[in-house]
């Protein structure tokens, strides 16, 4: 299946209200978020690489360039750094064949390019195996367990996983 990756747009809320309103997708991010807060995180989505501080993508499939989710990186403080954080959601449909692996791939790349921070940090809940997977699969090197909070007021175990860029 050919995968690539586009900008967020303003047409991309219903997708986000698949992918953050499901309770089996956010299963291990403390459960769907509430339509407000969908629509405040698709505005966030859409205004962030005019900050210059992140990307967010939709994840699109095949010829039809259907969508079938997202991936993106944002700063987020480390240490006493700045790195890049990333993540990822697919679709039900479209699990277990790669998107995540190739998308996260695409958006890697791109965040290399910008040529901004030296690491790239992913944070998947210690319960996520796929996720944790995909970390392994494209070069990253677990530096930790730590508890997380995310979202806020809902404390999850996850893996600190670390990408030189530089690399």
């Amino acid at each position: 299946m050919d995968i690539d990756i586009r900008a967020w747009s303003e047409a991309d809320l219903g997708l986000l209200q698949r992918l953050m309103g499901d309770p089996e997708m956010m299963r291990y991010l403390g459960g769907p978020e509430s339509d407000e807060k969908i629509r405040s995180r698709h505005e966030r989505y859409m205004a962030i690489g005019d900050t210059g501080t992140g990307r967010m993508f939709v994840i699109v499939a095949g010829p039809e360039r259907t969508p079938a989710g997202s991936v993106g990186y944002w700063e987020r403080p480390v240490g006493d750094e700045t790195a890049w954080e990333t993540g990822w959601s697919v679709l039900p449909e479209f699990q277990g064949q790669g998107v995540a692996t190739r998308s996260t791939a695409l958006a890697i790349d791109r965040a290399r390019g910008e040529n901004r921070h030296r690491y790239l940090h992913a944070y998947p809940s210690v319960e996520n195996a796929a996720s944790n997977a995909i970390c392994r699969k494209l070069g990253f090197r677990h530096l930790e367990t730590q508890e997380f909070e995310y979202p806020p007021g809902n404390l999850m175990r996850c893996n600190d996983w670390q990408l030189d860029l530089s690399e």
